[in-house]
């Protein structure tokens, strides 16, 4: 590779750290073509999968202000930006990987903060954002028919009250 392309190279790479909320690193040894573009398709518009030079790919991080990927960055490694639903593409990449057992997920970048493969693994157990504030709007709504029903009550039971007063009344006289 040229001196050009090299740093033609780290600066996309760079740009893709920084314009990312978080990077899946993966060794794909042993998959095909066709495998990695299904996991390409997999991943959706919310992550963008590449193949990437170890060293080009630890120049591009450290440009990027992310330390500490170096002992990862080792083997043919493939990098997935994510730039939507960081559960989602983790997701992605765990269900791919339990089918093609070559694909190992070696660590990952969340905000900056590096994750080992245990805590993508995490990330990728998470439910996805819709369903995160699904499950938030049902509690809200619950909370709110509590609330509703806590101020109903009193009228509720002072019309009970009449009720019954006057079915007494009526039974009485």
């Amino acid at each position: 590779m040229a001196r050009t392309d090299k740093s033609a190279a780290i600066a996309e790479l760079t740009e893709d750290f920084r314009n990312s909320s978080a990077v899946l690193v993966t060794e794909y040894r042993g998959l095909t073509v066709a495998q990695l573009k299904t996991l390409r398709r997999a991943l959706g518009a919310d992550a963008e999968y590449k193949v990437a030079k170890n060293t080009l790919a630890r120049i591009a991080a450290r440009e990027a202000g992310i330390e500490g990927l170096d002992d990862d960055l080792k083997g043919p490694t493939a990098l997935a930006f994510v730039t939507g639903d960081i559960a989602s593409a983790a997701k992605a990449v765990k269900n791919f990987a339990k089918e093609n057992k070559a694909l190992i997920v070696k660590a990952g970048v969340l905000e900056g903060n590096l994750l080992n493969a245990e805590d993508v693994q995490k990330l990728a157990d998470l439910e996805s954002r819709e369903v995160l504030l699904a499950k938030t709007a049902g509690v809200l709504k619950a909370s709110l028919y509590k609330a509703a029903y806590v101020f109903k009550a009193p009228i509720t039971k002072t019309v009970r009250t009449v009720d019954a007063l006057r079915e007494k009344q009526e039974s009485a006289a």
